[in-house]
């Protein structure tokens, strides 16, 4: 059975695979390396591909994943929170480029309808680009990753009244008010339905699938959300990308939106790859070659237009000049939107045949050169100090410090059971952050409105922990039952950081050295603890002294755990030493530490820390009341005594 598609397929993908090793060499963005696949793959290279329009409708489906999962990280109260930016950011940024461009169009010879629609053209920046870009940078949630998302929004939006109004450029038709009306109706109904389903349906209905455990049918509730919601924006005429984005926020206000994001991200880069590919298919050589003055003049002016309105807009809007550059190479392109619209144009004769080939050219070159504009972002400081701005300008009004309120240090806990519940328990009695990642729905829904920073998800996928801040916790909790899963946890989490302290749980003894072989610090057996327990139950029914029971405890234990013991110190006196409002409590200093081959004095102990250096525990050798000469060596251990509040600051400060 031969079927054409398929050897497209395997066409577009190998020498995609092909071309990106060679810009991966290079340090050329793989987005670079797709359209460039395209170039070659397509009609005006060596007609590799024939299944063209099949190829379109996967890159279709790329974007609509792509704007699926950046909804995902946002939700309905991020939108409210830029809706300055949408409104008035976007509405500035199309309305003067508009203009900005008809002008220039109209002094070059064109007249007022072709040069008002090459101002639409020119108007509309490309979302899956730039948010593909901002992504993989993790900025979105970034105050210019806002920015540009809150345009692009607008623009996606304001793409329907342009379609409607380009026959009337062409002076076809007349504006159709109650056309317009009508959509408006549409768009207002559309967005009251989504509310409805991010509140009520989309809860109720993840809770019910998540419940049966099901992988496979959470996957098809996701695919039917997203198909759904895009499929209802296209009937009334809004772009299937914008209805995608509407999907992912109704999920995103939902505690299921990690966990689907780790279901969509395989799908997507496969699907988007498509879309730059076909993008690059538009790129005509021979247009190119013939027109090449013409073609980089025109690249450089827009670029400057677009980069200037877009840079003065987000000052408007308050955001330093830092920021406004951010934005302004960010959205210094033409979108894929625009090839739609200048279909549109052609068809109704605003754009001549040669025209609209070199209009193609143009914004497909600008879309290659996109991914080197954003990533010249990291020289914002040096552009800002050559651009005229007042100093009231350069700062802004809206800060950038707070604009995102991540955890840092923080404890993360997989599995919410008896083990779960206790090292939440103990982080909120110290005043430490965590955040908490079950698999239960059941259980999910019941804390998060107990107050927890609670959400599904399955751990076990790159994306959950990164949603989690592996990259940025300081200690990993993994106290869940099933040892496949843990271990890909503890891999992948030392994979991300490698200074992350990973504490696992295991069933029996025999799970604890290959566990550890994948990185985890601390593997706490049940099987051994269990024993221990109960020999130390047994002896003490038998009214054996205490201290016998503690030093057979830590032997079995130095026994068993082996290379894990070495970072746990038993001081059995410790745990009896209780007052109401301070404590005794063993710290070990790490071995880089400030404190190190320091003497009391020097650090001035009891001053910085506001704590009572009670005993230095030295290999064997017990220290006490240590004289303000004594030198602090890396084998001690410091028993301290003092608030705990403060024995916490001195723990984050020399672990």
């Amino acid at each position: 059975m031969h079927i054409p598609i398929l050897l497209d397929i395997v066409v577009i993908i190998g020498l995609a695979t092909a071309v990106s090793l060679i810009c991966q060499k290079l340090k050329i963005p793989s987005i670079v390396g797709f359209l460039i696949t395209g170039a070659i793959a397509g009609p005006s290279g060596f007609s590799l591909v024939s299944a063209v329009h099949e190829v379109e409708t996967m890159a279709e489906i790329g974007v609509i994943l792509l704007l699926f999962s950046i909804g995902l990280e946002f939700s309905l109260k991020h939108l409210l929170q830029i809706r300055k930016a949408v409104l008035l950011g976007g509405f500035l940024q199309v309305v003067l480029t508009t203009a900005v461009t008809a002008v220039i169009m109209q002094q070059l010879g064109f007249k007022s309808n072709a040069a008002i629609f090459a101002g639409f053209l020119v108007a509309l920046s490309s979302t899956a680009i730039v948010l593909n870009q901002l992504q993989k940078q993790a900025a979105m949630d970034a105050p210019h990753g806002r920015v540009s998302l809150a345009i692009l929004i607008f623009q996606d939006i304001i793409i329907v009244p342009m379609m409607i109004f380009t026959p009337f450029l062409a002076g076809q038709e007349s504006i159709d008010l109650v056309s317009l009306a009508v959509l408006l109706l549409k768009i207002i109904l559309l967005l009251l339905l989504i509310f409805a389903g991010s509140r009520w349906l989309i809860p109720l209905l993840f809770f019910r699938v998540a419940r049966t455990q099901n992988r496979e049918m959470f996957i098809m509730a996701i695919v039917f959300t997203v198909f759904a919601i895009a499929w209802l924006t296209a009937t009334i005429g809004l772009s299937l990308a914008l209805g995608a984005f509407m999907a992912g926020l109704m999920i995103s206000e939902s505690e299921y939106s990690h966990d689907a994001v780790s279901h969509i991200l395989p799908f997507r880069d496969i699907f988007i790859s498509f879309f730059f590919v076909s993008v690059g298919m538009l790129l005509n050589s021979a247009v190119i070659i013939s027109h090449w003055p013409l073609i980089l003049g025109a690249i450089g002016l827009i670029v400057l237009v677009k980069f200037l309105i877009a840079g003065s807009a987000t000052i408007i809007l308050g955001f330093p000049g830092r920021i406004a550059v951010l934005v302004g190479l960010s959205l210094a392109q033409i979108g894929e939107f625009s090839f739609i619209l200048a279909k549109s144009g052609y068809d109704s004769g605003l754009l001549s045949s040669l025209h609209y080939q070199v209009f193609l050219a143009i914004t497909v070159l600008m879309m290659i050169l996109t991914p080197f504009m954003i990533s010249s972002g990291k020289y914002a400081d040096k552009i800002v100090k050559f651009m005229p701005l007042t100093k009231k300008m350069r700062e802004g009004r809206v800060k950038e410090v707070d604009e995102v309120k991540t955890l840092n240090n923080h404890i993360i806990i997989i599995g919410f059971g008896v083990i779960g519940r206790n090292v939440a328990h103990a982080a909120q009695s110290a005043h430490l952050p965590y955040v908490i990642m079950e698999m239960n729905p059941e259980t999910v829904q019941r804390e998060k409105h107990n107050g927890e920073p609670i959400y599904f998800g399955d751990a076990s996928y790159p994306q959950v922990l990164h949603t989690l801040g592996t990259e940025k916790a300081k200690v990993l909790v993994v106290a869940i039952s099933d040892i496949a899963a843990t271990r890909r946890i503890v891999f992948l989490s030392k994979l991300t950081n490698p200074e992350l302290m990973v504490i696992a749980r295991a069933r029996f003894q025999s799970e604890i050295e290959p566990l550890q072989e994948l990185g985890a610090d601390q593997v706490i057996a049940e099987e051994f603890e269990a024993s221990i327990e109960i020999f130390s139950r047994v002896l003490d029914h038998y009214s054996i002294d205490i201290n016998f029971i503690q030093a057979l405890d830590n032997e079995v234990r130095n026994k068993g755990y082996q290379q894990l013991r070495q970072q746990r110190v038993n001081w059995p006196a410790i745990e009896a030493l209780k007052l109401s409002d301070s404590e005794v409590r063993l710290v070990k200093p790490a071995e880089n530490c400030m404190l190190i081959n320091k003497s009391l004095k020097e650090v001035n102990f009891r001053q910085t820390y506001k704590l009572n250096l009670l005993a230095i525990r030295r290999n064997d050798k017990l220290i006490s009341n240590p004289g303000a000469e004594q030198i602090i060596l890396p084998e001690d251990n410091l028993i301290v005594f003092g608030h705990p509040q403060d024995i916490v600051r001195l723990e984050s400060e020399i672990q």
